[in-house]
């Protein structure tokens, strides 16, 4: 079976579109050289195949970010993509975990959700982290951002390192608009149906003849998901850049280098003088 890949697929002829999300490797990348508790891993499996579905939506090229911000023992958890499926991620903990639910891991927190396409400019939605789950969460996004009536299901397996996920999404073409929610809601009870074992353990091409084989559904080319962090010395160079000279002049000399960990692969820099050069003028 092909993991790590999103299918999008259409209804021939019905008012509705939907994608399916498995990720396997990509997730299991992102948190193996975390020490993160179970409860943790499962809400950023379910983060992870959110942002995969979020970033289908997208008709342009460019990034997004979904990021959750709390007062709970998770402070903030976070999940960058773009329109090539690249995906990075990380959680912060400042607390001890002591429940499962998403309350109990974020507390009051909000949902931000920036938008960064190549060409145009950068925008932003933040929604309140309401309701039992992610899904809902993102549901509201929908709902009160765009527009458009979307259900998501969301699976995590913190054991196996397992993520994916299912959205439904009505199509707005026609003036028929009682049509149109028809569809959709016929297609989201169908949906619905779906089992964490199906969606973990089929084929994407299975998963839907399972769930709509009643439907003409047209599945378009699947697109490949990878875990890539994007860190390099030269990003570094350049956040050290931004502290100024004289900063970086008093921490060598009490430090002799300056050292910096990317939080989302743990990779440790480290910068000496040398190194520095570039950045230090002479007095």
């Amino acid at each position: 079976m092909q993991t790590d890949v999103l299918n999008r697929f259409l209804f021939e002829d019905l008012h509705a579109r939907g994608e399916l999300v498995q990720l396997d490797q990509s997730f299991k990348q992102i948190v193996e050289n975390h020490n993160y508790p179970d409860a943790v891993k499962q809400l950023l499996g379910e983060l992870m195949a959110a942002t995969c579905l979020l970033t289908a939506t997208l008709k342009f090229e460019g990034e997004i970010a979904v990021q959750i911000q709390g007062d709970g023992p998770v402070q903030y958890m976070v999940i960058n993509g773009d329109h090539q499926q690249r995906m990075r991620g990380t959680a912060n903990i400042n607390g001890q975990i002591t429940g499962t639910s998403l309350n109990d891991l974020m507390g009051n927190a909000n949902m931000v959700i920036t938008v960064m396409p190549k060409n145009g400019e950068r925008y932003q939605g933040i929604v309140r982290l309401e309701g039992d789950s992610l899904a809902e969460c993102i549901e509201h996004y929908f709902a009160t951002s765009e527009q458009l009536a979307t259900r998501i299901w969301l699976y995590a397996d913190s054991s196996e390192m397992l993520a994916a996920g299912a959205l439904v999404q009505v199509l707005p073409d026609s003036e028929d608009k009682d049509q149109q929610m028809l569809d959709f809601e016929h297609i989201c009870q169908l949906t619905a149906t779906l089992k964490a074992s199906e969606i973990f353990q089929l084929p994407a091409e299975e998963v839907l003849y399972r769930l709509y084989h009643e439907q003409t559904v047209r599945v378009f080319d699947p697109q490949s998901v990878t875990f890539v962090c994007g860190c390099s010395e030269d990003k570094c160079l350049t956040a050290i850049a931004n502290i100024g000279q004289t900063a970086i002049e008093e921490h060598l000399a009490e430090h002799g280098e300056i050292k910096i960990n990317c939080e989302f692969c743990l990779k440790q820099y480290h910068f000496d003088r040398e190194k520095l050069k570039p950045l230090l003028k002479p007095n």
